[in-house]
């Protein structure tokens, strides 16, 4: 059964519809990607999915039941966390403390999930008194992912995690998403480097004016000379 699923999905701002039948599930082991052109309503369907856009038409459910426009404070409590593209650290206060306001829903210890970021991200051990506005843009995503990893998440909804960020430091996000999904945790993302995050992609989705286009596994995606052409930069993968 998938963790999260998105059926038929119309909504978007101010009354004007974004999303028009877009399509989305999860499988509680994978990595999904989705990807299409700018304006493609893929930020509006991860926000969607997180209570951030109200759902106009069409269903989501985590889990079985039905979440349609639940607050995104009450999707935490069931399991969900989101990392927004932009404004997603608090500036003015060190690593260790953005980590700890990702705890705040929590009354136990949480000093061994600290650890755990800090396994997983060990510039950020270095940097942990550091205050996160002073930090390079990948080392202020790897806090934001590190904050949204202390709910202890099923499903991670990321919107553009390499966004703006050097070669170095795209492949190093992408590398911890992938150990991120090692650990047992879900993953939706939006991402821009449509062609290398289908290469780590169990599956993926191809948005078209805010309709599901294509669905398939990553490799298939890759492989499909329509999806390579209008969607990857140029001619599909080879084989």
């Amino acid at each position: 059964m998938s963790l999260l699923v998105g059926e038929k999905l119309y909504g978007g701002y101010g009354g004007v519809d974004i999303l028009n039948g877009a399509n989305i599930r999860v499988a509680a082991d994978e990595i999904v990607v989705i990807i299409g052109p700018n304006g493609a309503g893929k930020s509006t369907l991860i926000k969607a999915v997180f209570g951030l856009v109200p759902v106009r038409q069409g269903r989501v459910a985590f889990d079985g039941a039905t979440i349609t426009n639940r607050r995104p404070d009450a999707l935490v409590a069931l399991g969900m966390s989101y990392v927004p593209q932009e404004r997603n650290v608090f500036p003015t206060l060190s690593v260790a403390e953005n980590l700890e306001m990702g705890a705040y829903t929590r009354s136990d210890d949480y000093s061994a999930d600290i650890a755990e970021i800090f396994d997983l991200f060990p510039v950020l051990a270095e940097r942990r008194r550091q205050p996160a506005g002073l930090l390079s843009g990948g080392q202020r995503q790897m806090v934001a992912i590190g904050r949204a990893l202390m709910v202890k998440p099923r499903l991670l909804l990321l919107d553009e995690p390499t966004a703006g960020l050097s070669p170095k430091f795209v492949e190093e996000i992408l590398e911890r998403i992938v150990a991120i999904n090692k650990r047992g945790i879900a993953v939706l993302m939006v991402e821009q480097n449509a062609r290398r995050a289908l290469e780590l992609a169990h599956r993926g989705y191809v948005l078209v004016m805010g309709a599901t286009r294509f669905e398939d596994t990553g490799a298939n995606l890759l492989a499909n000379r329509e999806v390579g052409e209008a969607f990857l930069g140029g001619r599909a993968a080879d084989g």
